[in-house]
C-alpha cells in the first residue's frame, strides 16, 4: 500500500551565484523531486543575513509540496539539490548558494540527529514567516497565527520583491 500524501513546506534562501536564479531554479527541480507534487510557492523576498554580516543580502522563497517520501528521505533530496548548487558549508550562518530547509511536514514533529520539525527557528526569522504566511495564512505553529508572530519580529527588514513564482519553470 503506497503512503499518503504529506504537506510539506521548504524554506528556500540563496546570496551567492545570481541569488534570485538560484531560487528559481530550485523551485523548479523541487516539482521534480521523486513522489513528490508541487502545490505552490511564495513570492520572492529579499532579507539581511542572520549572522555574520559581511556577506550578500538573501533572496528567500516557501514553497508548498505534497509528498509521498518520509521526512529523512525528503532531507536527503533537498540535500542532494543543495549540492548540485554546489552549496558549501564552510561557516555557520555563512553565505551559499542554496540553502533548503525542510519547514513543515504535515502536522509532524520530528526531532532527529539530522532533522527538527517544525524548523527550530522558524518563528523569529521574518524571511521564513512572510513567505509561508503568502501560502498559508491560516496556519498556525504552537497555537499562534503567522502574522502574530510576524508582529512579534516586525523590527526585521524584509522586502517582498516583484518576481513571482507561483508556478514551477516561472521566469525572471
Amino acid at each position: 500500500m503506497t503512503s499518503p500524501f504529506q504537506l510539506a513546506y521548504i524554506g528556500l534562501g540563496s546570496n551567492l551565484e545570481s541569488p534570485i536564479e538560484q531560487i528559481c531554479q530550485a523551485l523548479n527541480e523541487l516539482a521534480t523531486l521523486p513522489l513528490t507534487r508541487w502545490v505552490a510557492s511564495s513570492s520572492l523576498y529579499a532579507s539581511r543575513p542572520v549572522g555574520p554580516q559581511d556577506q550578500p543580502d538573501f533572496i528567500n522563497a516557501v514553497a508548498a509540496l505534497e509528498t509521498r517520501l518520509s521526512p529523512l528521505a525528503l532531507l536527503d533530496q533537498l540535500q542532494a539539490l543543495e549540492q548540485q548548487h554546489r552549496r558549501r558549508r564552510q561557516r555557520h550562518w555563512g553565505p551559499r548558494t542554496l540553502d533548503l530547509d525542510l519547514l513543515l511536514y504535515g502536522n509532524d514533529s520530528i526531532t532527529h540527529p539530522r532533522l527538527h520539525v517544525p524548523h527550530p527557528h522558524m518563528t523569529v526569522r521574518a524571511f521564513v514567516l512572510a513567505p509561508l504566511n503568502e501560502l498559508a495564512p491560516a496556519l498556525t505553529l504552537h497555537h499562534q497565527s503567522l502574522s502574530a508572530w510576524l508582529e512579534g519580529i516586525k523590527d526585521q527588514p524584509i522586502e517582498r520583491l516583484t518576481v513571482s513564482t507561483r508556478e514551477p519553470n516561472a521566469t525572471i
